[in-house]
């Protein structure tokens, strides 16, 4: 399972699912169910949420057994 911290870098760049979505051309919904863990980014969306965060993968994402 894939665990992540996206709520907890929109709060601190103070961005909306909405801002973040549309930074990385995904919709709003995308970034909802992300936050929730209802599934997993391809490794494109992963790379591009990281980088508008300006942090890396493994910063926003962590691998769970």
């Amino acid at each position: 399972m894939i665990r992540n911290r996206i709520k907890e870098y929109r709060a601190k760049y103070g961005m909306k699912q909405e801002d973040l979505a549309k930074r990385v051309g995904v919709r709003r919904e995308t970034i909802g169910n992300l936050e929730k863990g209802r599934y997993n980014p391809s490794l494109v969306l992963a790379w591009n949420i990281a980088k508008a965060f300006d942090a890396s993968i493994e910063d926003v994402f962590t691998v769970e057994n």
